[in-house]
């Protein structure tokens, strides 16, 4: 069988925009095939075991897409779901992610992750997908990454929290039916009652 050509190579990356070794190794590219067009520039290395065509620019989240190309079970939260969300106006250096609290955190060498352990049931409700770079990222969704706000209101600040509440529903993004559902499950009811209804 013929080795896949620099052609094919390219082809594959121009529809994924960027993919793994060991994904471009299962599509039948050898290790020394990608070190040879690295180093004949038809390939750069845009983090450990990540490759993409020479040009290639991440977009403002792609990030992210990097993020979950080496950890594929990976949420997206708080500071970094209300960005997303266009909930902030915050610019986090880290990106914040929840694991369940077993789970081991993935290790990266970039971005920097803030990882934050959730229960299995806060981690697995109010998740959407969004589609960044091409690549399916999952996220909280705007009611319950609110929620979060307030239950890790010793991290992130109470007026970020406050802040984002305002935000979601003065942008209609979210209602109050909606976060006091993630907030019965985040038991933050008490926390967030006095906020809600000022602003409902």
């Amino acid at each position: 069988m013929a080795a896949p050509s620099t052609t094919s190579l390219q082809k594959h990356l121009r529809h994924t925009g960027t993919a793994r070794s060991r994904d471009l190794v299962a599509a039948g590219f050898t290790r020394s095939e990608l070190s040879r067009a690295v180093a004949a520039a038809e390939l750069v290395r845009v983090g450990r075991g990540l490759y993409a065509l020479p040009g290639f620019e991440l977009s403002e989240h792609g990030s992210l897409a990097t993020v979950v190309k080496r950890a594929p079970a990976v949420v997206f939260c708080l500071l970094t779901a209300l960005r997303l969300h266009e909930l902030t106006t915050q610019a986090p250096f880290e990106v914040w992610i929840a694991i369940g609290n077993k789970s081991h955190p993935p290790r990266l060498d970039y971005p920097p992750l803030r990882t934050m352990r959730f229960s299995d049931a806060s981690l697995s409700a109010g998740i959407e997908t969004k589609v960044i770079d091409g690549v399916g990222v999952r996220v909280t969704g705007v009611a319950k990454t609110v929620a979060d706000c307030f239950k890790f209101r010793n991290k992130i600040g109470l007026d970020v929290a406050m802040e984002a509440l305002r935000d979601a529903l003065k942008s209609r993004k979210t209602h109050a039916d909606e976060l006091w559902k993630y907030a019965k499950l985040n038991r933050v009811t008490n926390v967030m009652r006095p906020y809600l209804d000022a602003v409902a």
